[in-house]
């Protein structure tokens, strides 16, 4: 005899529909057997139910009516799906055997509100007195049974493997537990639909297989992906019950985990973690939103596997769910620091993804290019020290710049502006952007000086290809980092510089002051330290760390809790700027208070000093406008008496022309900088050294003349 659902093709809705009915068809029987369906019974009363028995009457065989439609039906769907190979939800979840079959009931016959609310009124109407529209504990043994033999069915125990998945939960727990009633989250009960969205209680993602390539196809060192082609077989023979995978945010870890996924023939449930708690917000999650997510329920029904990301601070830790339920596999997302616990992080494989070099970073602008014409593709591959998925983005916001400027080829001023806005993007709430610009000619200090930051400049050009000339004694601790220190008096020129080398560079230049990441509690300086760095490090930006005597200062003896936290946020700033990768300049006014340490870490060391005389005349011919009428003579006293930093100088120099501005545009004369001079002498507490030559010699003892006169 045929199968009855032949007609029907093999899909998981096609199949969900069938147990759908099943589940009707058992609650039918159930009523049959507790009340009369003639005169005024239930059938009377809810007349949809013989509109659900028309439907089965078109597939029951006419000749002989099984002596029980639930068994016969059950018997069907059984033969109907014995030679599917497509993934059937409700077969995988059936064929764990903490549900079987009938758990995969009672989910149904919970769900039966979800597609038609006229269920919740019959249920109500069933479990009076209780007052619930949804299906009970209590009343569960009694839909199972045969032939009324109720007590031979525990309840809890063929609910038990749901309630692990989560897969069904009970809308209010603290009610007794034979009165719970039994709640399906809507992402399962779509799951088990096939219909499951992508993105299921803005909790997590659902991405298809097809959203990832093949493993091989995947762009990354071939040791690297040599290991990582074996990490499949791993995990299907159960040797480790979690892949860990570290790298910074901007390597595109998804991808990765994503192929590792399509190698086990699995789609990938993307779990967005829970706000971390912080001294200020101990307990980020509200009631209302839940703690218990049915990640390990959604895995099994959409064939999918959890993937968890993690982005940690130094010294945090995380929790790895158990999952319970879920025997297969978890992906675990982290950056470089932080560690996990937890089961499953007991018996985890974990690699790291390595900083793409040169030849990889070409392979990624060619690839997310994706045949857009580009000029000096190479050039830009050398230029942005990015990584892929930030190399992605760019590509994309730099194809679209070269359109609005009604051009096809890409050019690298069109990849420096894409950058540039991902920069903002991701780095404006961490620190700020300082506006690069001018040229070394601008910058008026010392040859020492100089030469000191053009040495710092061909260091920043040649970091990468500098470390495939190496001696080998160098080994691993080598990297592309540069780091530098600004020593020298506030108004010397350090800001200035850095913002010259940026330009030079073709670089953003972003500050932070490090005073401003202190904080009081223990342990978030550090986290707030590492936001930051590695950040700035992915983003290939130069990172100006402005009064670093802050945090570089001298380390001290012990003598009490605050010296010892003190002594460790800066032990790991030592660490984190040995390791650094990108571009840091520290600025600090009192060299003398840096650790040695410190010092002895930076590749270059810049002492910048306040101008002598010449430097000075220098410097207030490059601030002055070029309409001045300052006679020779005075602009040649002030730059011989007047000892000013640059700062100060140019300060003045404003002030002066502003002094000009307001009097109708007139061109500054002396007598508009004599006053700026004395305006920036008094906010430093001094006499201008132009007044000291003015001042008559008092006799000796006359106290009230001196004061009278100072005042």
């Amino acid at each position: 005899m045929p199968n009855a659902f032949a007609s029907l093709q093999p899909t998981p809705r096609s199949h969900f529909l069938l147990h759908y009915y099943g589940a009707v068809l058992r609650l039918l029987r159930y009523v049959e057997q507790s009340e009369p369906v003639d005169g005024e019974g239930v059938a009377h009363r809810y007349p949809f139910l013989a509109r659900y028995r028309d439907e089965f009457e078109r597939f029951l065989p006419q000749d002989a009516p099984p002596a029980d439609a639930v068994d016969w039906w059950e018997a069907e769907i059984r033969d109907w799906q014995r030679d599917t190979e497509t993934h059937l939800p409700l077969v995988a979840l059936e064929s764990l055997a903490a549900v079987g079959g009938q758990g995969r009931a009672v989910l149904m016959l919970a769900g039966l509100v979800q597609e038609d609310s006229r269920f919740g009124t019959l249920y109500a109407h069933l479990q009076e007195p209780l007052p619930s529209r949804r299906l009970t504990l209590g009343v569960v043994s009694q839909l199972l049974a045969r032939n009324g033999m109720a007590a031979e069915i525990d309840s809890w125990e063929t609910c038990r493997g749901l309630f692990d998945l989560g897969a069904m939960t009970a809308a209010n727990p603290t009610a007794p537990r034979a009165e719970w009633m039994l709640h399906v989250p809507a992402a399962v009960w779509d799951a088990a639909r096939g219909s499951l969205d992508h993105a299921p209680g803005g909790w997590c993602m659902i991405h298809p297989q097809t959203e990832y390539p093949a493993l091989d196809a995947l762009i990354l060192p071939d040791d690297f992906l040599q290991r990582l082609g074996q990490t499949p077989a791993i995990l299907a023979e159960g040797k480790a019950s979690a892949f860990i995978l570290r790298g910074t945010p901007g390597s595109d870890r998804l991808l990765v985990a994503g192929a590792m996924a399509r190698a086990l023939g699995r789609a990938v449930i993307e779990v967005n973690p829970p706000p971390s708690p912080s001294p200020e917000n101990p307990d980020p999650l509200h009631p209302e939103e839940g703690r218990e997510r049915p990640v390990a329920a959604l895995a099994i029904l959409a064939n999918a596997i959890p993937v968890y990301s993690f982005e940690l601070g130094p010294g945090e830790t995380a929790t790895l769910p158990d999952l319970l339920g879920y025997a297969g596999p978890v992906l675990v997302l982290m950056g470089t620091e932080g560690g996990l616990r937890g089961s499953r992080a007991e018996q985890a494989l974990t690699l790291t993804l390595p900083p793409p070099d040169l030849s990889l970073r070409l392979r990624f602008w060619q690839s997310a290019l994706n045949g857009a014409p580009v000029q000096d593709l190479e050039g830009i591959s050398a230029r942005f020290i990015l990584p892929d998925r930030y190399i992605r983005q760019t590509a994309a916001m730099a194809v679209t710049q070269a359109r609005l400027d009604h051009r096809e080829t890409v050019e690298l001023n069109d990849v420096r502006q894409a950058a540039r806005a991902l920069n903002r993007q991701m780095l404006d709430t961490l620190a700020d952007r300082i506006e690069s610009g001018g040229a070394w000619h601008q910058l008026v200090v010392g040859t020492t000086t100089l030469g000191k930051l053009h040495e710092l400049q061909q260091r920043c050009l040649f970091r990468e290809r500098l470390l495939d000339h190496l001696g080998s004694a160098f080994g691993s601790s080598a990297n592309r980092g540069v780091r530098a220190l600004f020593s020298g008096a506030s108004g010397t020129g350090k800001t200035l510089a850095a913002r010259i080398l940026a330009a030079e560079l073709g670089m953003d230049l972003y500050r932070v002051d490090l005073a401003s990441v202190i904080n009081k509690y223990i342990g978030e300086t550090e986290k707030n330290l590492h936001q930051v760095l590695s950040r700035a490090e992915e983003l290939d930006i130069i990172l100006l760390l402005d009064e670093g005597d802050a945090l570089l200062g001298q380390r001290t003896d012990v003598k009490s809790s605050n010296d010892r936290y003190a002594n460790l946020e800066t032990n790991y700033l030592l660490q984190r700027l040995e390791h650094y990768q990108g571009i840091v300049l520290v600025t600090t006014n009192a060299a003398q208070n840096i650790d040695t340490a410190f010092q002895r870490r930076m590749d270059v060391v810049v002492q910048f000093v306040p101008p002598q005389v010449d430097e000075r005349w220098a410097i207030w011919q490059l601030h002055l406008p070029n309409d001045h009428s300052i006679g020779s003579d005075l602009l040649g006293r002030v730059a011989a008496s007047c000892d000013l930093t640059g700062g100060q100088i140019r300060n003045a120099a404003q002030l002066a022309t502003l002094l000009a501005v307001s009097e109708g545009n007139r061109p500054l004369g002396n007598r508009h900088l004599i006053e700026a001079l004395r305006a920036e002498y008094r906010k430093a507490g001094a006499i201008c050294p132009l007044e000291e030559a003015r001042l008559p010699a008092l006799p000796r003892f006359q106290l009230h003349e001196f004061i009278r006169l100072l005042t």
